[in-house]
């Protein structure tokens, strides 16, 4: 049963035309994509580390903090950890250095997936098209007389169109979502990193008053 129903969803893809081999491209690529960063994601959850790693510093326990913050390959540790490094003279500097650094890889493969949810629907059009022109070409040759094989040949050209509106919208959603979640991510990060900046400062207007 199962395979019968693989078989008949084989056939119909078939039917939709040589448009569908770039549209199976596009899913592949795309479930691939939403995969990887799916497992990116999961793997640089931040946890409380990075507030840990603020109480050490607020405690002058640098290198405990430091070491802390290189325990996990997490953006907002990694921004943390080169402000802290480098925490004389220019934390700030650091800081934004290492942002600039760890923000294409959040965003990393999310154009690929926005061209898809572009290209996809166009594609699906193309392929209706085609099938349009070859079903009219049938109608010349054929006549009126034969409206099952007219009618056949335009339902068979909407899968294209039908095909490339799916791999869209599978597309945009996990798009929109990874899209958010670095944005988020980034306010995260300039926030942590304020917060350093703020704490060091104040470190070292302790030490010169003590001096």
């Amino acid at each position: 049963m199962v395979g019968g129903r693989e078989m008949g969803l084989i056939k119909l893809l078939i039917k939709g035309g040589v448009m569908m081999i770039p549209l199976l491209i596009c899913s592949v690529v795309s479930l691939t994509v939403i995969i990887e960063r799916f497992l990116f994601w999961h793997r640089i959850r931040s946890k409380d580390l990075p507030e840990r790693v603020l109480q050490l510093v607020e405690g002058d326990q640098f290198e405990e903090a430091l070491n802390l913050a290189r325990q996990e390959r997490n953006p907002i540790l990694q921004v943390l950890a080169a402000g802290i490094e480098h925490r004389n003279p220019s934390p700030t500097e650091a800081m934004e250095a290492s942002a600039l650094a760890e923000v294409p890889l959040m965003k990393q493969y999310l154009p690929a997936l926005d061209t898809i949810v572009t290209l996809a629907p166009l594609l699906g059009l193309l392929g209706t098209i085609t099938g349009m022109i070859s079903s009219f070409g049938i109608m010349s040759l054929a006549g009126i007389g034969q409206p099952h094989a007219i009618t056949g040949g335009i339902a068979e050209a909407l899968i294209a169109t039908a095909t490339g509106l799916s791999v869209a919208i599978f597309t945009l959603i996990p798009y929109n979502y990874f899209h958010s979640k670095s944005e988020r991510r980034i306010e995260e990060i300039e926030r942590y990193a304020s917060r350093l900046e703020l704490l060091l400062k104040g470190r070292k207007e302790v030490s010169s008053h003590a001096d």
